[in-house]
């Protein structure tokens, strides 16, 4: 007995209703595996120098993407428009960010070090003014206030031991590694793409990996002193091909089916995932005055997210 096509017709509501569930599940996917890969890094570090851990970590997820491309018959070299975006990301996003993020985590607690990677929205702020001369509005100087004052709070004396060796350092080296990274965002936003994201992204992740394993080689010696045993090749195969080459796919496919504005509200359960699983996995503490800069930090960063919104309205 044939069925008749009218049954098997799905109601497009439906249909987009489900699509976009689709596209919120992976996005969730994305912000956890994002959030979990904080206090993976952290356990890495315990075996490997943070250089030689960020230089395997994109030259491993440069692999994975050059395989998945060429499988989907989409690899091909950058187009000489894109040049720019591929130093831009490759070289300030991913080698200065997570080099000067890796080198911090070995003297900051996992916590801090996520809250302080991700207020890239407060200095976008500042980045778009100093840039483009794009004035802030007042919505915009009060979420800079409100979270500058919570970088205030976490990072202050009575919150964070100044006497310890490299505390200091590496709350700046997480701040200056976030100021790159809303440098970038502001460069992402004005370039005329020729090429997908994520055709670019293998060659971004190998611009990347390469300084970052000379820099490695320099300054921390040779890898041949890294044991790599069980439980670090799975940390490695997490950090890189998972939290980093696949989240990067689902962010390229799934994130551009959603808001600007979404997708920046989505991607602050990162840092609240990271936190939680480094109190969950290394023990880490949070005191009245971190929670409470921590609020404020969220707070700013929401409000800038809203103060874009209404700006670009």
């Amino acid at each position: 007995m044939r069925t008749s096509p009218v049954s098997l017709n799905i109601p497009r509501s439906d249909s987009a209703h489900s699509a976009q569930g689709r596209t919120l599940l992976w996005l969730a996917v994305m912000v956890v595996l994002w959030g979990l890969s904080w206090p993976a890094t952290k356990i890495a570090l315990n075996s490997v120098p943070p250089l030689w851990l960020a230089a395997m970590r994109f030259g491993s997820a440069a692999l994975c993407l050059f395989a998945f491309l060429a499988i989907r018959g989409r690899l091909a070299f950058p187009p000489r428009k894109d040049w720019p975006i591929v130093a831009s990301m490759g070289l300030l996003q991913m080698m200065v960010f997570t080099g000067l993020g890796m080198i911090a985590m070995t003297h900051v607690d996992t916590s801090r070090a996520v809250v302080l990677a991700y207020t890239t929205p407060l200095w976008g702020v500042v980045a778009g003014w100093m840039m483009y001369r794009n004035a802030p509005t007042r919505w915009q100087l009060f979420a800079l206030a409100v979270g500058l004052a919570g970088i205030g709070l976490i990072c202050s004396p009575w919150e964070m031991d100044w006497s310890a060796p490299g505390a200091i350092m590496g709350s700046a080296f997480l701040i200056i590694g976030a100021i790159c990274w809303s440098v970038v965002i502001m460069h992402i936003k004005r370039h005329r793409w020729t090429a997908s994201p994520l055709s670019l992204a293998p060659w971004q992740m190998l611009l990347a990996s390469v300084p970052l394993a000379g820099f490695a080689l320099a300054l921390e010696g040779s890898p041949a002193t890294i044991v790599f045993d069980q439980r670090l090749l799975e940390l490695l195969l997490f950090i890189g091909p998972v939290a980093t080459s696949a989240c990067f796919v689902i962010a390229a496919e799934h994130g551009r089916r959603i808001s600007t504005f979404a997708m920046s509200n989505f991607t602050l359960g990162v840092p609240l995932i990271g936190i939680m699983a480094s109190m969950l996995l290394l023990g880490n503490q949070m005191s009245a005055l971190f929670a409470a800069g921590l609020c404020l930090v969220f707070s700013g960063m929401v409000l800038a997210a809203v103060a874009a919104a209404r700006t670009k309205a």
